[in-house]
């Protein structure tokens, strides 16, 4: 009988539980990673919620930080016992989409189709990282060392969060000079913030109400914070730009309202960035969208993955560029997953992010 592990797994919606499986076989290419340090996404909230559908059963979570347990017999470049990270993404590396340079979508042709978010497989398509192990497929695509000096707490938010916030601003096409607004200062906000003040922008102006929030966003770098409870935060980022409107707006909560807001803040042939999960119809306001004749452009961002994408945001991390450990605010074993879920779904006690240690 195979070895047993301890794992989230998700049952119906509203429903998880701390369960048993058995710890995965290893194929050619896979390695197995003993998980020494994971995290909750908003997207695992919205899982729980029944808002993202995947199967009953299913171990969820996909922002593993770990140590290489046992490679695959394909696998070279690699050791056992040596500390590494994995994408929430994990591009195979030879796919249509891989090969095309949009290693986020990988896998995501069929016979039957185009099937988006095919590069995100942790904790969707197969068993995530909010366990005792987890195995990585196409190891040699996907596996990133750990630098030396480096904790696990620094390199947590490089999966997933710190990939997707610094993913908003380069689509949005962040050049030095710009003015950017950000909406909403969760933690993938304020690592669009840091993403778009690195990248060059002039002027940063985030939109949050929550003060703790705020704070962290004037340390990553947002020259402004509007509180939208107290003033028009269009009206706010006009009078900020001379009623210029931003270069760019970047979406990061997933609402119509602040969808709707970032389009408004658009000066004309502006870019709206969207990183938001949207779990209903977004409608687009007629006039904001200047019937469709304003040379608008609006992109979306689905968290890059892969190996080089990981070696360069620990780079970053190493650099002292760029500093998110503040963003974690909370730390619970694997045995305490479910008020962690609590915890964070309710957010309160100023939480951004939890440090989950198995």
């Amino acid at each position: 009988m195979a070895e047993k592990m301890r794992a989230t797994i998700f049952l119906e919606p509203g429903r998880l539980v701390l369960g048993e499986k058995p710890i995965p076989d290893v194929g050619p290419l896979d390695a197995l990673i003993r998980i020494t340090l994971t995290t909750i996404c908003g997207t695992d909230i919205h899982i729980l919620k029944g808002e993202y559908p995947v199967t009953s059963g299913l171990t969820i979570g996909h922002e593993p930080v770990g140590v290489i347990e046992k490679l695959g017999s394909a696998v070279s470049g690699y050791q056992e016992g040596q500390r590494v990270i994995a994408g929430a993404i994990t591009p195979s590396g030879w796919s249509n989409a891989s090969l095309s340079g949009c290693h986020s979508q990988c896998g995501a042709h069929t016979a039957h189709g185009w099937k988006p978010l095919g590069g995100w497989r942790f904790g969707n398509t197969i068993d995530g990282a909010q366990a005792d192990y987890l195995l990585v497929p196409d190891a040699m695509a996907n596996l990133a060392p750990i630098p030396e000096g480096l904790s696990d707490e620094q390199v947590l938010l490089c999966p997933d969060i710190l990939s997707t916030g610094f993913g908003g601003a380069e689509a949005g096409k962040v050049k030095p000079g710009d003015s950017v607004a950000i909406f909403a200062q969760g933690p993938i906000g304020l690592c669009a913030t840091a993403g778009a003040r690195l990248m060059g922008a002039a002027e940063v102006i985030a939109v949050e109400s929550i003060p703790a929030r705020a704070e962290i966003s004037r340390r990553l770098g947002a020259d402004h914070v509007i509180d939208y409870t107290k003033e028009d935060p269009v009206a706010a980022i006009q009078k900020i730009t001379g009623g210029r409107g931003v270069d760019v707006a970047i979406e990061a909560l997933g609402r119509q309202q602040t969808f709707e807001w970032a389009l408004r803040t658009l000066r004309p042939g502006g870019r709206l960035s969207s990183l938001g999960v949207y779990s209903e119809d977004l409608r687009i306001p007629l006039d904001a969208f200047a019937a469709g004749l304003g040379d608008h452009r609006i992109v979306t961002t689905l968290c890059p993955g892969g190996k080089e994408r990981m070696r360069r945001l620990m780079a970053l991390v190493a650099s002292e560029r760029v500093d998110t450990s503040m963003l974690v605010t909370h730390h619970f074993a694997l045995d305490d997953i479910q008020p962690a879920y609590e915890l964070f779904g309710d957010q309160r006690d100023g939480v951004l992010k939890v440090a989950i240690r198995p």
